[in-house]
């Protein structure tokens, strides 16, 4: 059935304790692969069975299997020293990327493989997210890899990050690219020369798909949800969106329900829905324990449509609800609460247009 307003998940769901716990015994030996691979396959097919349970006309393997959204492809890589860069959140803690001490360049792990799992456990569309070329951007270090320069680290990068993408394009998935440092940068560089030149890197990897492919792309934004907390919410969306929307996908998944003014963030959105371009706007607050109402997000729906129309938008959450794979903030029970808020909330404002 065609919706009149699409909507989709981000990505993650919230681990169990147990699986969490089990991470970290395999981490320090005590646990074998072959277990640890065991636990993986009954979370996927838990998180698949409870999707498919709320209705959800697109779903995820909640990225049971990733140590996180952004540094899944280099796990397990040799040639890292774990002093890399710091990214703070508001409540304090803090994420450290590695940093690279050789090259080449490679990707340890590919998003595909774990879509290829999930796929043979559902007949529902699946979504893969992929995380952008511009975060892991961050690997290579300021003092440089000797005989390893940044322009081909650079080289080699948009290579395995068009792979990631094209593999799971294969299994005949839609891609989402997480880019939450794209706010950061802005915060980092007000200049926004950081932000212009992630763009750019990304549009560089975009460009090894056609037309008809990227359709099936998109990029997902936010200020960072971790641990309930952001790393990037004081940026202003509007010294952000126009350099966004750049990007040569078909689809936008934009933050947006735990903005404290909605309404101008629309309003700025406005002159981009054009063409074939689908803007997916957050009508669940991940990082909120709160459960909206399906009466919320209908209303939600209808403040976006005010200056989004019907033909571009779309409805979705915020963030991924554990992009860290040790985040508990929130259980399992209210991630999928939410989502099935989502659905009913706009199921009802479908009825209402």
């Amino acid at each position: 059935m065609t919706r009149l307003i699409p909507t989709e998940p981000i990505g993650s769901i919230p681990r169990t304790r147990h699986l969490i716990e089990s991470i970290q015994f395999a981490s320090q030996g005590k646990m074998s692969g072959e277990d640890l691979e065991k636990l993986f396959d009954d979370a996927v097919i838990d998180t698949i069975k409870r999707f498919e349970e709320t209705g959800s006309p697109v779903i995820t393997d909640g990225e049971q299997r990733k140590p996180s959204f952004a540094t899944y492809p280099i796990h397990g890589l040799t040639n890292l020293n774990p002093a890399g860069v710091v990214i703070p959140f508001k409540d304090g803690h803090t994420r450290q990327l590695p940093v690279l001490t050789s090259g080449p360049f490679r990707y340890a792990h590919f998003a595909a493989e774990d879509l290829r799992k999930a796929k043979a456990l559902t007949d529902h569309k699946l979504k893969q997210p992929v995380i952008s070329a511009s975060a892991l951007s961050l690997l290579y270090p300021a003092q440089g890899i000797k005989g390893y320069s940044r322009d081909q680290f650079i080289d080699d990068l948009v290579h395995e990050a068009a792979k990631d993408i094209r593999q799971c394009l294969a299994e005949d998935a839609t891609v989402q690219i997480d880019f939450t440092e794209g706010r950061l940068a802005v915060k980092l560089d007000p200049s926004k020369g950081l932000l212009k030149s992630f763009i750019d890197l990304n549009n560089r990897v975009l460009a090894e798909f056609s037309f008809a492919e990227r359709e099936r792309i998109g990029v997902h934004t936010c200020p960072g949800g971790d641990h309930d907390s952001t790393h990037s919410a004081d940026v202003d969306y509007a010294e952000f969106l126009p350099d966004l929307f750049q990007l040569q996908v078909g689809s936008f998944f934009v933050q947006l329900a735990s903005e404290s003014d909605r309404v101008r963030v629309l309003r700025s959105m406005k002159p981009f829905a054009t063409g074939s371009r689908r803007i997916f706007v957050g009508v669940i607050d991940p990082i909120n324990p709160r459960i909206e109402t399906p009466e919320e997000v209908r209303d939600r729906i209808f403040e976006a449509l005010e200056f989004i129309p019907p033909e571009h938008l779309g409805s979705t959450d915020d963030c991924g609800f554990s992009p860290f794979c040790d985040d508990t903030s929130t259980s399992r029970d209210v991630a999928f609460a939410k989502i099935r808020a989502r659905l009913e909330g706009t199921r009802l404002a479908e009825q209402k247009l």
